[in-house]
């Protein structure tokens, strides 16, 4: 087996296999895998229905039977519900309200930090935060805003603020610590049906405690080395999760925390989100804007022109390995668990008397 993102022996250390290289002429040849001993940055894209949330959950197969790693996926469609069949388990996400800085607060809920509702809201976090007892409550949070000093137009607008987080369900004082998800089990955060901002904060609490138990060892330990895979990523960043992803994007490989950022929009993810990847897997880009983000990403060692190079085949994949500086053609083997994130068909659910479709469908692919 080739192993791509490593240039030591195939056996040195644990793979995940993920297919096998493709010939121009679409023949199959030797198995690929990629290296999972080591703490990587990756990137998955494709434009929709290419295989992107697909090869995610390849990846997360293999990670599931490997020892000393524990994937964490962020799932923001209800498409990897089948992870359960690899021994996964799919959780509501739940967060410690104190997982996130004060500072982050005005930003998560839209208000201006400088404003008198924002920096109410800020400086009550922070006071409710230095309280007594071992966790943060909205509701902690909620009576440092009724005791302010402040006027009342201000606490009434962070008071509203509160009570949009309360209502995306995702706080929970009793909530618990990040590493908790990294015992090795996939564990799939299904976060369908979030807002946006809702999500950044499950990411951000979750990133950023992921990577503190392994510098630290708090929080109950992290032993094995977590791996962060977040589907539809590009919406997170420049958002509230921002300063938690890039911080695993370019310390995360010291203390062991991997990130996989899956998108459709290569062309909305921050310079450093490519910049830093060492494996970049990439489906077929048709989008002239997503096709130049890569271009203008594309490795100095490549001779060809990167974005001319994409396959055009569904499951097939364009993967640039920075271990080697080569690049090669792949394609994805299948999935072991079943995949939620294939699109419904109307001859699916024909509704003649006989359920069946008088209409021509075509052959299956």
């Amino acid at each position: 087996m080739h192993v791509l993102g490593r240039d030591a022996p195939a056996d040195a250390g644990p793979v995940a296999e993920v297919g096998r290289f493709l010939a121009r002429d679409g023949s199959e040849g030797a198995r690929v895998g990629f290296d999972i001993d080591r703490p990587h940055a990756g990137v998955v894209v494709g434009k929709r229905g290419t295989g992107k949330s697909y090869t995610l959950g390849v990846l997360v197969e293999e990670l599931a039977a490997a020892d000393g790693v524990a994937p964490v996926v962020v799932d923001p469609m209800g498409v990897f519900d089948g992870l359960s069949d690899a021994g996964g388990r799919v959780v509501e996400p739940r967060v410690r309200p104190d997982a996130l800085p004060p500072s982050a607060w005005p930003e998560l809920l839209g208000l201006d930090p400088e404003s008198p509702a924002g920096s109410l809201l800020w400086r009550s976090v922070a006071e409710a935060d230095e309280g007594e007892g071992d966790a943060t409550a909205l509701a902690d949070v909620r009576d440092q805003l009724g005791a302010a000093d402040a006027p009342a137009s201000a606490r009434r607008a962070a008071d509203n603020a509160l009570r949009l987080a309360e209502s995306w369900g995702v706080f929970a004082a009793d909530a618990p610590h990040p590493a908790a998800f990294a015992d090795g089990a996939p564990a799939v955060l299904d976060c369908t049906g979030l807002p946006t901002a809702a999500r950044g904060a499950v990411v951000r609490a979750v990133a950023r405690g992921l990577y503190e138990a392994r510098v630290s060892d708090a929080g109950g330990g992290c032993r094995r080395l977590p791996w962060l895979l977040v589907d539809e990523a590009h919406a997170l960043f420049g958002g509230v999760a921002d300063p938690a992803l890039r911080t695993l994007l370019t310390r995360g490989r010291a203390p062991g925390v991997s990130l996989v950022c899956a998108t459709q929009r290569p062309d909305a993810l921050p310079d450093v989100a490519v910049s830093q990847a060492d494996l970049l897997v990439a489906h077929r880009l048709t989008d002239e804007r997503d096709v130049a983000a890569l271009r203008a990403a594309q490795p100095s060692y490549l001779g060809a022109d990167l974005a001319a190079a994409l396959p055009t085949g569904t499951g097939d994949a364009l993967v640039v390995d920075d271990a080697t500086e080569v690049s090669h053609t792949i394609r994805i083997r299948e999935r072991e668990t079943p995949h939620g994130g294939g699109s419904p068909r109307a001859s699916a659910v024909g509704d003649s008397p006989q359920g069946e479709s008088r209409h021509h469908t075509g052959p299956e692919k």
